[in-house]
């Protein structure tokens, strides 16, 4: 189709081009210059920018170069023909048959590798990720005027990928804030400083293409994804909004080739300087510790519950005299605030208690048994080797003997030889699963022979005939599901399972 005969809102397209041309000219003329744009600060300003060189310019001396060296052992080398003890081949060549000059011991050698960072304060310190400098020997932070400082370091998170360093400079150093990640929304501008390739002051921008993603990476995930150009190299350098205030840090990309195609991935600058913070204060992480185990609220599991919505993070097993126990939290209980925040899935809650002090009294608002509940919990502190909460893991159904049925599985009482058989504790009480119908609801949703039904509807049960009682009065309620408390291995977990 020619372009004459193109239209816009019935204008002929040339006309218009010429009209939206007027107007940009004349919006770009009234708005603030790239230069003020780079010294604003607040909320980003509406519409693309004019260009990106004045924020460029004046942020690229605190972005920094990271490179790394670190020992490897050389592959052993494959043995040398059987010669004698005394023979003089040996000496010539003491890296086929060991002696003084080969030992007979792998070799090491040095390995290197770049990354990127940013300056945050005029004494020095520096930020990246932790994947750039692990395992490193010696760290050297390359800055843009072409000066070199070996780095010490300060501390690290793997958890979140985050690593402090400490350089000493002989004058102040240009740094960059932190911006409020939080006032982040999809569709900002942002600009990338780093180190792709180990092409040192690469510049890309792009928006901000989504928050919250989880990408697997670690326990906290919540990166901001962005498709301004990220590759290798740029990991651990600087997210940029357009007030020049580093928004996030970025850390992984999706790539099938190693380049970018327009997925990057981001640690979000109020995760990074909470982190960093406490690298700076303590050397290392202090992060708060709730002491339970939780699922998923699905949709089934909310309407067994008379839950409006799946939100929230279901406590499956409290840990016995931790803090959740002490502060009054329950097997069952659904999570719906945390000291002030709503918890919109599982998900948000280990993040929300890691960000929290350790020690610190917070509210915690819970659904319960159909009723809104609030109680005080003193937070704990996590110890780095400790497991972050999770849910307890899905299993697969086998067929065993009859039995008496109810939803699909056959049930009995725990007898002695069904706790040998089945390895239950001696104070496990409730119903045992001896069978469960593969094509059965309960298959489904992962129940097995040997697991234990604790309680039916959060009411305790001992007999098949208590867990009969519970489901027909979940039907008799009009519910779908009736939610099940189950010992699997003796983790508790919790399971709706539809009552048809």
């Amino acid at each position: 189709m020619p372009l004459s005969s193109l239209t816009v809102r019935g204008r002929p397209m040339a006309s218009s081009l010429a009209l939206a041309a007027a107007l940009a000219a004349a919006l770009i003329a009234a708005g603030p210059s790239p230069h003020a744009l780079a010294q604003q600060a607040g909320p980003q300003p509406a519409g693309a920018p004019a260009t990106f060189a004045d924020l460029a310019e004046t942020l690229s001396p605190a972005v920094v170069n990271i490179a790394t060296t670190s020992k490897v052992a050389m592959p052993e080398r494959p043995g040398g023909p059987q010669l004698p003890e005394n023979s003089p081949f040996r000496e010539l060549f003491p890296e086929l048959f060991g002696g003084e000059r080969g030992g007979g011991e792998r070799q090491m050698r040095p390995r290197q590798s770049l990354g990127s960072g940013f300056v945050i304060s005029a004494d020095g310190y520096v930020v990246t990720n932790n994947h750039v400098i692990d395992g490193a020997d010696e760290i050297k932070v390359n800055f843009t005027d072409g000066s070199s400082l070996t780095a010490e370091l300060v501390g690290t998170d793997p958890k979140t990928d985050v690593a402090l360093l400490k350089v000493s400079p002989e004058r102040d150093l240009p740094h960059v804030p932190f911006a409020d990640s939080d006032a982040t929304r999809v569709g900002d501008w942002v600009m990338a400083i780093g180190n792709p390739f180990g092409l040192g002051g690469s510049v890309s921008a792009g928006i901000i293409s989504a928050r919250n993603r989880d990408i697997n990476a670690g326990p906290y995930d919540d990166f901001l994804q962005t498709d301004a150009a990220i590759n290798r190299g740029n990991s651990g350098g600087p997210l940029f909004d357009m007030s020049g205030a580093v928004v996030g840090m970025n850390t992984a990309i999706i790539s099938p080739t190693g380049g970018s195609i327009g997925i990057g991935f981001a640690v979000p600058a109020n995760i990074v300087k909470n982190v960093i913070d406490q690298l700076q204060e303590f050397g290392s992480t202090r992060r708060g510790w709730l002491g339970v185990s939780i699922q998923e609220v699905t949709p089934d599991i909310a309407e067994s519950l008379g839950l409006d919505k799946a939100a929230g993070a279901l406590v499956a097993q409290v840990v016995e005299d931790g803090p959740a126990a002490s502060g009054g939290l329950e097997n069952g209980d659904v999570i719906l605030n945390f000291d002030g925040k709503p918890v919109e899935t599982m998900r948000d809650l280990p993040r929300m208690v890691a960000e929290t002090a350790a020690h610190k009294t917070v509210e915690v608002e819970v659904w319960r048994k159909g009723e809104v509940e609030t109680v005080q919990v003193e937070l704990g502190l996590l110890e780095e080797d400790a497991p972050v909460m999770n849910a307890s893991a899905d299993v697969g159904a086998q067929d065993q003997a009859p039995g008496a049925q109810a939803l699909g599985m056959t049930l009995t009482e725990i007898t002695p030889k069904a706790r040998q058989d089945y390895s239950l504790a001696d104070d496990l009480e409730g119903v045992l699963v001896e069978q469960v119908d593969g094509a059965s609801n309960a298959a489904e949703k992962g129940l097995r022979p040997g697991d234990v039904i604790v309680e039916v509807a959060q009411e305790t049960v001992a007999t098949p005939a208590d867990v009969e009682a519970r489901v027909q009065a979940a039907r008799d309620q009009g519910r779908k599901s009736v939610l099940l408390l189950v010992s699997s291995g003796g983790d508790l977990r919790f399971v709706a399972v539809t009552v048809d």
